[in-house]
């Protein structure tokens, strides 16, 4: 029998029919997509079912290490983030603005994205990563003028965050105020319960955030959330919070970077950057971009295309004459000064959310976390002295 959910109820769904809430998405014409084990890493892409989930597997992610390991537990999400985020399908990494076709002499016919965007469902979003969207939603909808992409992908996304119970050895979303649990912007939100509070137990504690997430959760198995459900899911986050594999200290960061741009610690973190944009590919908020113009061999057809970029590249910032930003301690005070200081005079928020994953996924381990906490005492010893 459907029951009616309204928002901000709480439910319990055994892990055991979660298949019904994929399903339910499914039937409305939602594409799924969830986190799925490929390559010996979790990357984001289209889930059929739960057998598609990494269940009993988890990560260790230090500073250039990433390594997925086996659970002593069934958690189907029992680890912190994978390479990818939900940005490759809100914001993909290539996308054709338009196209023409000459149609006689010194004419052609021009045709802009005729398609309709994709309906997607994203399960497993963690709560960094719902605040990373958020961000882009700042850079892409609020604009003067909206980027058409990105508003036709976002405007009708499902959203099923998973609060977060592991973070790895880099993540500090809880110094970003970001997680490890999701207060809003979600359709619903998922804290995975297992053996707390009853042993034998693995279920979703599930909070409904939109009517659209009533409407799914109907054909949903559940039950009412008993007080216990609650406060064991509440303990599932806290343990996180506390958990964090590093801290940023955010006391007028913005103000710290802006007053020290030729601290000596630039010159140390440029001598060590390869500056391959790794940070910036990984990054669920970078949104740099470049514009490619393609023809095919006989010139009847060409096209534009999108494609992501990185302040990292020394094309990115060449103009009439040179590049501006030769040097990768240069290239590097860009990318950090305008994740923790100017984004903020351009967007209102941070462009960083603690997902660790430009520490992971960096090959010789720059830990930006490191490099303010330097930059920070470098200033004081200075002002002191």
């Amino acid at each position: 029998m459907a029951v009616s959910h309204p928002i901000s109820t709480r439910v319990v769904l055994e892990a055991a029919d979660l298949d019904y809430l994929v399903t339910a998405l499914a039937e409305r014409g939602y594409t799924v997509l969830g986190p799925t084990v490929r390559d010996a890493v979790i990357v984001w892409s289209e889930i059929e079912g739960v057998a598609d989930l990494p269940a009993g597997v988890g990560d260790a992610q230090e500073g250039g290490v990433y390594r997925l390991h086996p659970r002593d537990d069934d958690a189907l999400f029992g680890y912190a983030v994978g390479p990818t985020s939900p940005k490759k399908f809100l914001y993909p990494p290539r996308t054709v603005l338009w196209e023409a076709d000459r149609t006689g002499h010194g004419t052609y016919e021009i045709r802009g994205q005729g398609e309709d965007p994709p309906w997607y469902a994203f399960l497993g979003v963690r709560p960094c990563e719902l605040a990373a969207i958020g961000v882009q939603d700042r850079v892409f909808l609020e604009a003067t003028h909206p980027d058409p992409t990105y508003s036709g992908r976002r405007a009708d996304a499902f959203i099923a965050v998973v609060n977060c119970g592991d973070p790895s050895g880099t993540c500090f979303c809880a110094s970003m105020g970001t997680g490890p649990r999701a207060r809003r912007g979600y359709d619903l939100a998922l804290t995975e319960l297992i053996a707390d509070p009853a042993p034998g137990l693995h279920a979703f504690l599930v909070e409904v955030g939109s009517p659209t997430g009533a409407e799914v959760l109907v054909d949903v198995p559940t039950r009412r959330a008993e007080p216990e459900d609650e406060a064991a899911a509440e303990r599932v986050t806290e343990r996180a919070a506390g958990r964090m594999g590093r801290t940023m200290d955010t006391a007028d960061l913005p103000g710290l970077l802006r007053t020290n741009p030729e601290s000596s610690r630039w010159a140390d973190v440029g001598n060590r950057c390869l500056t391959c944009g790794n940070c910036t590919a990984s990054c669920p908020t970078c949104f740099c971009s470049t514009l490619e113009d393609v023809a095919d061999i006989t010139g009847d057809t060409v096209s534009r295309h999108r494609t992501w970029d990185s302040c990292f590249t020394l094309d990115f910032s060449y103009i009439h004459g040179g590049v501006v930003r030769p040097r990768g301690r240069a290239r590097y005070r860009q990318w950090l000064t305008h994740k923790l200081d100017t984004w903020v005079d351009q967007f209102g928020t941070s462009g960083c959310v603690g997902c660790g994953r430009c520490i992971t996924w960096c090959p010789v381990g720059i830990d930006l976390t490191a490099e303010v906490a330097a930059i920070r005492q470098i200033a004081t010893a200075q002002q002191e002295g």
